[in-house]
């Protein structure tokens, strides 16, 4: 069931929206060749325990972390390893979630770890875009499909590969609820989108094959080509005057973020 939210509960959900938008800048910030995802767990950790909130991710279905941390050719869910070093060259997805007054904001980056190589880093650029342009579909009177249409044609038209098996999500006093946002879709198919829904918009882009395999650990998503693979996310507030970045920071920025660069 979709649960819509009323605009007094909607202005109480951007606090763990920018709770969340201000751990993902600070360990974005600390991503460089030779620090390990398990330090950046800790940073992010401590950051929203600061602050307040609760870690959304972590104990959630058992996932040990408070971030996911996701190397290249992996997508998502990444669990934090001191063992898992960044090195010069490397993308990484970090999702973050937190929990304030019962709420939930969650948002995803993907960072450059040093130099990148160009096709990577265009990977990156169109995923980016492929968010914006789903974000501009989520206004009142459209469907669900009109936001997986507008990524998925994007991407396919960069030649990338968009994932089926893993898909964007309403959010609330739940990380995941009603409905699911697909990355792909037809125009003016699903559900129909009205005023107080909020959703996680959540492109998952590959340079090669959208065809995904679960590690051994029951967590994290590879690519069956090994190639790499970028992810974006944003949860949005669906109103009468248009879509709300509900994980932006205090002057409303979220696409300032490029690559490594804060």
């Amino acid at each position: 069931m979709i649960k819509i939210k009323s605009p007094q509960e909607i202005e109480a959900m951007k606090k763990a929206g920018a709770l969340s938008k201000m751990v993902l800048r600070h360990v974005g910030a600390m991503v460089r060749p030779g620090v390990s995802t398990f330090e950046l767990d800790q940073l992010a950790e401590q950051i929203i325990r600061m602050h307040g909130g609760i870690p959304a991710f972590k104990g959630y279905g058992g996932f040990p972390g408070s971030i996911c941390a996701s190397l290249n050719d992996a997508v998502v869910h990444g669990i934090p390893n001191p063992d898992v070093i960044l090195r010069d060259g490397d993308i990484i997805s970090i999702d973050t979630g937190a929990i304030v007054d019962g709420w939930v904001g969650d948002n995803a980056w993907t960072f450059y770890v040093g130099n990148v190589a160009p096709e990577v880093q265009a990977l990156c650029e169109v995923t980016r875009d492929c968010l914006k342009a789903g974000i501009a579909q989520a206004v009142p009177g459209n469907h669900i499909g009109d936001i997986g249409h507008a990524v998925q044609t994007l991407a396919e038209s960069n030649g990338y590969g968009v994932l089926r098996d893993y898909v964007g999500h309403g959010v609330g006093r739940n990380m995941h609820e009603d409905p699911n946002v697909p990355n792909y879709g037809k125009k003016g198919r699903g559900v129909r989108l009205q005023a107080g829904m909020v959703i996680a918009i959540e492109p998952m882009i590959t340079l090669g094959t959208h065809r995904v395999t679960v590690g051994a650990d029951g967590w994290i998503v590879r690519t069956n080509d090994h190639l790499p693979a970028a992810h974006y996310e944003n949860t949005i507030a669906i109103t009468d005057d248009g879509p709300v970045i509900l994980t932006a920071d205090a002057q409303g920025e979220w696409c300032s973020m490029q690559g490594g660069v804060m």
